[in-house]
């Protein structure tokens, strides 16, 4: 089973959830990492049921596709939400520290 780093899992549920349209290089440039990236992480997400893709039935161009979070996504996207909110206070709470030791030394 293909592995999928849990920020980048929650971030494309997240952005698919909101624009399903988005083109694998609109969601590559949204996310910060490559095409190959992109397709490596709808083929596994597709692979596990948390989305599915499908043509637009009337645009004549057939390589554009909807990107739809199953049932089983949108519960997995409440619970990666969950966690990454958790990883992120912590990382908030250890830098907010950091940055407040730093300005103590230094008197700034």
């Amino acid at each position: 089973m293909k592995k999928i780093d849990p920020d980048v899992h929650f971030r494309v549920l997240h952005f698919l959830e909101e624009e399903p349209e988005l083109t694998q290089r609109e969601l590559a440039q949204k996310l910060g990492i490559s095409l190959g990236g992109v397709n490596y992480c709808l083929k596994a997400l597709i692979d596990i049921g948390h989305i599915k893709a499908g043509n637009f039935s009337k645009n004549p161009n057939k390589s554009i596709y909807l990107y739809l979070l199953t049932p089983q996504g949108i519960a997995e996207k409440t619970k990666l939400t969950a966690d990454f909110l958790k990883r992120k206070m912590v990382e908030y709470h250890a830098l907010k520290t950091e940055i407040e030791s730093i300005r103590s030394k230094n008197k700034v």
